[in-house]
């Protein structure tokens, strides 16, 4: 008897392994109408060939005066992508069209909106240096955090 509960739990464990790894792989951030992420630091297994982000706007501020993103870059290039995105405007939320640096992005989104994001690992390794950010004018400096792929 005992024997056969525990090949059913291990066949149980087994068919909910995919599962586990997806959701790994499943990422969600918020942000505020106080211009800050709810986290410092997001992290992903190296297993992850593919990571979905959802980010979520708590606030109540529409986009043009509080709008938020999420921009995934390597940590030297945050700045550059920032500054290059002011001009390009809110139409393209603020980023530089076909900008090679940004590794992922969000678009903006307002007070009591979400988005989501989903996108390859495959050119970024595990312990590199990576950040993410909001590319709305000024919110880079407080609205960012780091990225983690962990072995």
């Amino acid at each position: 008897m005992k024997k056969t509960h525990y090949l059913a739990g291990l066949v149980l464990m087994s068919a909910a392994l995919p599962a586990l790894a997806a959701d790994d792989c499943t990422l969600t951030i918020e942000g505020n109408d106080a211009m800050q992420f709810d986290q410092k630091e997001l992290s992903v297994p190296a297993s992850c060939d593919e990571v979905t982000l959802t980010l979520k706007h708590t606030g109540k501020l529409p986009v043009n005066t509080m709008g938020h993103n999420w921009v995934l870059s390597k940590t030297d290039d945050m700045q550059g992508i920032a500054s290059d995105g002011v001009s390009a405007g809110a139409d393209h939320d603020y980023l530089k069209a076909d900008d090679e640096r940004v590794i992922a992005h969000t678009d903006l989104v307002g007070g009591g909106e979400s988005t989501s994001v989903t996108f390859s690992t495959e050119d970024m390794e595990a312990g590199g240096d990576y950040s993410y950010f909001c590319s709305f004018p000024g919110h880079v400096g407080i609205m960012n955090g780091k990225f983690i792929i962990t072995e």
